[in-house]
């Protein structure tokens, strides 16, 4: 999945994670295999991260319907601009929480406590949107499954690295395994969660998202005692003279927002924009850090100037790729012909088929590079190619713009989606592989977060143009994003040569 980058470039490329990935020798002990070969405290995180993506997309889904669907079918009536708009940048926020997240462990908690608390702060959000009607249990419910999702998504592949030793063989199987739970929750979470969509109404979704990320609390709270010492120590403990500034800066943030959403200069309709505009100065805040610092050498700097390409690129791939959270659903409802054998599959399931790809395929694509080694396309022709095949993805939805209702073959929409899938494969497990590749010694965490944002940012912006596609007039729509994306990964394609030079061996 889109979002699932960590642990899939954790598995392509594992020893470019860094500390944050590797454990002193004997952290586990190479005897223990009872998880598939395995040490078993994989399991527990396993287990915590398969519910809690089970719960992610199972809600999300659901929430997209719940935002437009009429007061009378048991939606909230919202605009359909305006639903796709606050979905966008509800996904933005996740990713920009990752920030917050991975600061959190490296200076207050550690990786495995923050962990641990983000789960039971995205399992609260779950019961808000079940428990509470209306616009309130939204808004509670959302900002809470953000910011844990955030805190949740930024440590879990710290703590799976903790199990290993930096050269126990048994790392990339153990990362894929990860995955394959990430995968299983996501292939999961909108089936169930659409069945109880469409015969027992909303409420009954978001409450089996609840259960669901219960569950893996429930499971994590008993392993986490079998975790190595490692994935709860702080790597740069916060002088506790320095709370009080910490603890200003968040109140003061806070108190920022709420007087902007008071003000009406922050509302529903303009919610992906002030999250894409708040990422955008994040990011250039922290290219301005790591490049105006005296801690890098001549070559660290070359290496960050050439990241920024694929920083642009990146977000240019986002922002069509996630719109599988805010067009695609749309699109599932009003245009697929979803009639198996006269019975009516839920739109929700659209979002199931994804995971299937990714966990058929992400094996294939990893015996390909194996296979090619040193032969492998470079991480901008992957990038670029990957941003052309997103933008002929959309660009296949044309033959079938214009139809009316359920015009739109159900085979069509899943051959699409594998598009999207192969695409994704070419961008997200090396994204963050490259940017830990690409850091400077002093800044491996900022490049990570930069990273992060560039998904944040392409997320919100997803949120932001989904509000200009029009089911009655398509064309316009898809052919232009679908166009600008080819033309992006065109021009990385044409710059591949300079960009390596500022990447400084880095391929």
């Amino acid at each position: 999945m889109s979002d699932d980058l960590t642990p899939a470039a954790a598995a392509a490329d594992p020893a470019s994670t860094g500390a944050a990935t590797s454990a002193p020798a004997g952290a586990s002990g190479d005897s223990d295999t009872r998880f598939f070969g395995q040490p078993w405290a994989l399991i527990h995180i396993f287990g915590v991260e398969a519910w809690e993506r089970f719960s992610f997309y199972g809600m999300q889904v659901a929430m997209t319907y719940y935002l437009y669907f009429s007061v009378s079918e048991g939606g909230l009536g919202l605009p359909q601009t305006t639903a796709v708009g606050i979905i966008g940048a509800y996904g933005g926020s996740v990713y920009l929480a990752t920030v917050l997240g991975a600061w959190i462990a490296d200076r207050l908690l550690g990786s495995e406590r923050t962990l641990f608390y983000s789960a039971i702060v995205i399992m609260t959000g779950h019961i808000a949107l079940a428990l509470i009607p209306g616009f309130g249990g939204v808004i509670v419910g959302l900002i809470l499954v953000a910011l844990g999702s955030g805190g949740l998504k930024a440590n879990a592949t710290s703590v799976v690295g903790t199990l290993y030793t930096a050269d126990d063989p048994r790392r990339d199987a153990g990362f894929s395994l990860f995955y394959l739970g990430i995968n299983l929750g996501a292939f999961a979470g909108p089936i169930i969660t659409g069945f109880l969509r469409v015969n027992y109404g909303f409420h009954w979704a978001f409450g089996a998202a609840a259960v669901g990320m219960a569950l893996g609390l429930t499971q994590y709270a008993f392993g986490r005692r079998s975790l190595p010492a490692e994935a709860s120590r702080v790597p740069n403990p916060l002088p506790r003279k320095r709370y009080g500034i910490a603890i200003g800066v968040a109140v003061v943030g806070v108190a920022v927002i709420l007087a902007l959403v008071f003000l009406g200069v922050i509302t529903a309709d303009n919610l992906s924009v002030v999250v894409a505009t708040a990422t955008v100065i994040a990011a250039v805040a922290y290219f301005g850090v790591i490049l105006s610092s005296k801690a890098i050498t001549r070559i660290e700097r070359s290496r960050v100037f050439g990241f920024i390409p694929l920083f642009i690129t990146s977000v240019a791939f986002w922002s069509l790729y996630q719109q599988q959270f805010t067009v695609v659903p749309v699109y599932a409802e009003q245009k697929l012909d979803r009639t198996i054998f006269g019975w009516t599959m839920p739109p929700d399931w659209v979002q199931s088929i994804n995971p299937v790809f990714i966990i058929i395929l992400s094996g294939v694509f990893a015996a390909l590079w194996t296979k090619l080694g040193t032969r492998q396309p470079s991480t901008p022709v992957k990038f670029g190619l990957g941003t052309i095949i997103m933008g002929i993805a959309f660009l296949l939805f044309l033959p079938f713009a214009g139809g009316g209702p359920n015009s739109t073959p159900l085979i069509a929409l899943v051959g699409i989606l594998l598009v999207f899938t192969i695409a994704e494969l070419l961008v997200s497990p090396v994204g963050l592989s490259v940017a830990t590749k690409l850091a400077p010694e002093r800044f491996h965490t900022q490049m990570v977060a930069l990273f992060f944002l560039s998904v944040a940012l392409g997320t919100s912006i997803s949120g932001w143009l989904a509000q200009f596609y029009d089911v009655d007039n398509e064309v316009p729509y898809f052919s232009i994003l679908g166009g600008l994306a080819i033309i992006v990964g065109a021009g990385l394609l044409l710059s591949v040569k300079p960009v390596l030079k500022l990447m400084s061996g880095v391929r």
